[in-house]
């Protein structure tokens, strides 16, 4: 009857049950006295206790009385109104007080459940005064000590159900937790992957059409024009070019998504629009010059590695991102006012921007990583309590052999 327990368990069905089968053997137990005994008013306490038996099964058949607690109120009261009739009929019917004690526990609110139980208790022991039975220790002890081990089931078993929920809640998030997990790294993976192939086929594929077209070019200019192999040395240059741009294609194509909509200054300024915590400022500096796929990627990459960190790490108040285009290379700067580290006694595996970060790749080893594959240099400035620079600095694919592509 207990309505938090809607979802019914092989455990509180069997309770329900043997609730049932006490009620309707204590009735019978009243009703079987009084007809044996030779009560004077036999008839009377069978047809009372029929009653009692009727209102119960209408309540318990009523899915209102397990819905609303106005309805179980209401049909709690009919039931007490008749077992009470049944009391003054009969002594024998103060023993229905003990299942009485689990239905109000079960299905009035806390504040009210004790209340009833205790009306009940004192009904049973007026129930000895009444019909003239002898007063004993037992008169009071019996349903009083009745009434205690019931509010006592009642509230371990209400407490162990809450901490039944409690736990079921706990491995549900859990349960959910994990497969967001899963899928990140899923999505990770599938992000590291699509990087990794668009640097090896801009690293290989596209570097080598493109070495072999400069050098078809420099063929095709000093072969005469009626030369046999001009023809041929033109047609190569031109598969040669026609290759080079499909492996264009597949590098764009496998770019992060960050980039897929827009070029890299509208990605880092994306970036710091949804930043979470210090304000962020972005600039550009110079003049914005075409970038290959992996030199945006490795910017956009540090620029989130040492934002990250500076969120999650350094308490600062203010951050600024520099993407400056110059001569000879490009660089990014990241500075902070945060709390600052002593870059010496942090592992080179650590966070950056900050604090130890331990934080995989977010830290200064993968900043540095990127910035060698390029030729490029990663440099950190910061001291406690004096902010972080966090600057990576790529020379430009023109000042690199064969970076045209």
């Amino acid at each position: 009857m207990d309505s938090s327990s809607r979802a019914l368990t092989p455990v509180v069905r069997v309770l329900r049950l043997c609730l049932h089968a006490l009620l309707a053997g204590l009735l019978a137990l009243a009703a079987v006295r009084a007809v044996t005994g030779g009560a004077p008013q036999a008839y009377a306490v069978v047809a009372a206790a029929a009653l009692v038996a009727a209102v119960y099964a209408a309540g318990v058949l009523t899915p209102a009385v397990h819905r609303s607690p106005r309805a179980a109120a209401l049909w709690l009261a009919a039931l007490g109104a008749t077992w009470l009739a049944l009391l003054v009929l009969s002594p024998e019917a103060l023993w229905v007080a003990f299942p009485l004690y689990f239905l109000q526990l079960h299905l009035l609110p806390v504040r009210w459940g004790p209340a009833a139980v205790a009306a009940t208790a004192t009904a049973a022991i007026a129930s000895f005064l009444l019909h003239g039975q002898a007063v004993t220790p037992g008169t009071f002890i019996g349903p009083l000590l009745g009434a205690a081990v019931a509010v006592a089931t009642v509230l371990g078993y209400q407490a162990l159900y809450r901490e039944s929920e409690r736990r079921r809640r706990l491995i549900e998030e859990l349960v959910a937790t994990r497969a967001e997990l899963a899928a990140a790294e899923r999505t990770a993976g599938t992000l590291t992957e699509r990087e990794r192939l668009a640097r090896e086929i801009h690293d290989t594929l596209a570097q080598g059409l493109s070495s072999i077209q400069l050098l078809l070019r420099a063929a095709e200019r000093v072969l005469d024009e009626d030369a046999p192999a001009s023809r041929h040395v033109r047609q190569a240059r031109r598969a040669a070019q026609d290759n080079l741009a499909e492996a264009r294609r597949f590098v764009r194509a496998l770019s992060p998504p960050d980039l897929e909509r827009g070029s890299l200054a509208g990605a880092l300024d994306r970036l710091c629009a949804g930043a979470h915590g210090p304000a962020v400022r972005f600039g550009v500096s110079g003049t914005p010059v075409a970038l290959p796929t992996p030199y945006e990627v490795a910017l956009l990459r540090t620029a989130q590695s040492a934002l990250a960190n500076t969120e999650r790490h350094a308490a600062a108040s203010r951050t600024e991102i520099t993407l400056s285009y110059m001569d000879t290379s490009v660089s990014l700067d990241v500075v902070d006012d945060g709390r600052g580290f002593d870059p010496e006694a942090t592992p080179r595996g650590d966070g950056g921007n900050g604090e130890d970060g331990g934080d995989g790749g977010f830290g200064l080893r993968a900043m540095r990583s990127r910035a060698s594959s390029l030729g490029g240099t990663l440099s950190v400035e910061s001291a406690p309590g004096q902010g972080t620079a966090v600057a990576l600095i790529l020379p430009l694919p023109a000042q690199i052999p064969e970076r045209a592509a």
